[in-house]
């Protein structure tokens, strides 16, 4: 019999943000949490095929951060990393979810580590996959991106050219060996939320916002250093932001990860799903045990 789990897709309110979030009800109330944080330009959904394939066995819960996906937030909302955390952080709260494994990837890695700081004892383990928290992590280009201020002329149209179609699509076909393992809809679906009223706007105060990630690397790595939670590290080795020096900085404070690099870029999970679960699986299970 093949094992699909049922999937609930609500809203929650935190402090005034409607907090879209897609959740796993597994086969047995003890089964271990994964908390799923998305990257830029996307937002849960594109965990769903991840969901379809563990979601039967562990709690996913995968919300939409402000700016992104289904999630709405008031029209004063600031958009920095901060702020982004502080609603994760409440709405975990508003679930009463207290003890999970965490999914960073890409922009899940500052929501992610910021909550990891406050709360150390909510992290049962983690699973990096292109979520960078290490100067080693960032490309020339990305270095020369994330150094952008609104003052510099030209800064905001170099940003908002990531936020076209076209710039869409690239983040998920650059360096990806086999196009047709991604489907089309995901850069689609992303450029659909990309166009609504207000998001772009979002998108550039947030990228002005990077530069503060940066900032606190040594104090994730620190976190990571003290309290050496078991972990997966995934990581698409062609990533043109994220290059794979990144990942192999992460066993300097955490020796005893798992690591795992696919050729292919960014959206790793897009090309490399059957590789990738298992691993999680395994690292899930080691924290039912």
């Amino acid at each position: 019999m093949i094992a699909l789990p049922r999937v609930e897709h609500r809203s929650v309110d935190v402090a005034g943000v409607q907090v879209f979030y897609r959740e796993s009800v597994p086969d047995r109330a003890d089964a271990p949490v994964l908390l799923l944080l998305h990257g830029f330009p996307s937002a849960s959904h594109q965990f769903r095929r991840l969901i379809d394939v563990l979601g039967s066995r562990y709690r996913l819960i995968a919300p939409d951060y402000p700016g992104f996906g289904h999630t709405v937030a008031p029209a004063d909302f600031e958009y920095t990393f901060d702020r982004l955390a502080d609603v994760v952080e409440g709405f975990l709260e508003r679930l009463d979810v207290r003890r999970f494994a965490m999914y960073v990837f890409d922009f899940g890695a500052p929501v992610g580590f910021r909550i990891a700081t406050r709360h150390p004892e909510w992290i049962a383990g983690l699973v990096v996959q292109n979520g960078n928290a290490y100067e080693a992590g960032l490309s020339d280009g990305a270095k020369e991106f994330t150094a952008l201020t609104p003052e510099q002329p030209g800064a905001e149209e170099t940003i908002r050219g990531l936020l076209t179609l076209e710039g869409t699509r690239g983040q998920y076909e650059h360096g990806v060996t086999d196009p047709t393992r991604i489907a089309p809809e995901s850069w689609t679906l992303d450029q659909h939320f990309l166009d609504l009223p207000g998001r772009k706007e979002a998108q550039v105060a947030l990228a002005f916002d990077y530069k503060s990630n940066v900032a606190e690397y040594p104090e994730w790595q620190a976190w990571l250093r003290k309290y050496t939670p078991p972990a997966l590290i995934t990581w698409g080795a062609n990533d043109p932001f994220f290059p794979a020096p990144g990942a192999h900085a992460y066993l300097a404070d955490l020796p005893d990860a798992e690591l795992h690099l696919f050729d292919t870029g960014h959206f790793a999970l897009e090309t490399h799903l059957d590789d990738i679960a298992p691993l999680i699986a395994n690292l899930l299970e080691k924290l039912r045990n």
